[in-house]
């Protein structure tokens, strides 16, 4: 018990003095032993490693389960050293309600067998959801984690430890600097040599450490290969169930899944904004831009809802947000008005505006 109160203070003694000398360090009072600049963009470059693998796989995580309790869930499981159970996901458990819910309604009805249909769909999501979030787990989440729990954290320890052997260093060169007698001088220098010893020793191990960052990048990089296959695997998964679903209803219900008739359109496609049997306002639309007048009531202000590119010199260029004055003039196509800014003048399309009063 005596050895161990001696112990306990000793290593009090030892934490104490050292706080002061690292304070001391920090006020310009105490000399501090300086690593190279090699070493130091070795640390910096860790460190820089640590910060952003821990960022991206946090955030992984959260792309993998965006549920914040089931991860909680997770990182329970895993503190206790515990399997996680298995659990359906959200596409699994919407297929199987469709798929109930046809049985209430009968198989052999329209509904009930389009319930069927995309029920089994649902659930062939859920499965290919489950498959890629297993594989990105092992192939990607794991070795990150491994590297921030075992790896780093030897690191860690290691600088921790050099910097402990550094603080001896330079308390052995002070202490000799101080020493006057030639005993205490020569006991003083035996000191710093076992210290400075020590010292290079750890600067090494930390330094063969440091540089493993190079391999971990490595890692990382096909770790991140893994991960994208899996991920577009999984999104061609989908895509070619989706398509079959598509392909099977589309025998039942053409008119409301017929998506080669009406493809989507973007808010930046023109054509978006013409009636369907009308031709280009450029083709029917001779009006000479220069030459049109605002008229003497009518003109209104209008906010600019999108970026719009003018495509040619007939038609005026629009930024988000702006305000415009708008009116329009007879025989001009209802899709179109004519925008006004300072001293430019052109056609705009009506669906990038918000009409003020």
């Amino acid at each position: 018990m005596d050895f161990n109160v001696r112990k306990l203070a000793t290593d009090a003694g030892i934490f104490f003095s050292r706080a002061v000398q690292f304070t001391e360090e920090k006020l310009g009072q105490a000399e501090k032993t300086e690593l190279d600049t090699h070493f130091e963009n070795l640390l910096s470059r860790a460190d820089c490693t640590k910060n952003w693998t821990e960022k991206i796989y946090r955030q992984t995580e959260v792309l993998l389960q965006p549920n914040p309790g089931a991860r909680i869930e997770e990182f329970l499981y895993e503190k206790l050293d515990r399997k996680v159970p298995p659990r359906p996901t959200n596409g699994e458990i919407l297929g199987q309600f469709m798929l109930e819910a046809a049985k209430e309604f009968g198989p052999g009805t329209p509904y009930g067998s389009t319930l069927i249909k995309v029920g089994d769909c649902q659930r062939r999501l859920g499965g290919a959801e489950r498959e890629f979030l297993q594989t990105s787990s092992i192939s990607f989440l794991t070795p990150l984690h491994n590297f921030l729990e075992g790896d780093w954290r030897t690191i860690s320890r290691e600088r921790r430890l050099l910097e402990n052997r550094r603080l001896d260093l330079d308390a052995c060169k002070a202490r000799l600097k101080k020493a006057k007698a030639a005993e205490t001088k020569a006991a003083a220098e035996h000191e710093l040599r076992v210290a400075q010893t020590e010292f290079d020793g750890q600067a090494e191990v930390t330094r063969l450490l440091l540089e493993g960052i190079s391999s971990t990048h490595v890692n990382h990089l096909r770790c991140l290969c893994e991960f994208v296959e899996a991920q577009a695997m999984y999104y061609s998964q989908c895509h070619k169930y989706m398509l079959e679903l598509q392909r099977e209803l589309g025998r039942r219900c053409p008119d409301s899944l017929d998506v080669n008739s009406h493809p989507a359109r973007s808010p930046t496609d023109r054509s978006a904004f013409l009636p369907l049997n009308s031709a280009s306002p450029l083709e029917t639309d001779a009006l000479q831009i220069e030459e049109v007048q605002p008229p003497a009531s009518g003109t209104r202000k209008a906010k600019v809802l999108y970026d719009y590119d003018a495509a040619d010199s007939s038609e005026l260029s629009l930024w988000a947000d702006e305000l415009i004055t708008v009116y329009t003039v007879p025989g001009m196509d209802s899709d179109w008005l004519i925008g006004e800014r300072g001293n430019q003048k052109g056609k705009v399309p009506v669906t990038y505006l918000e009409l003020l009063s």
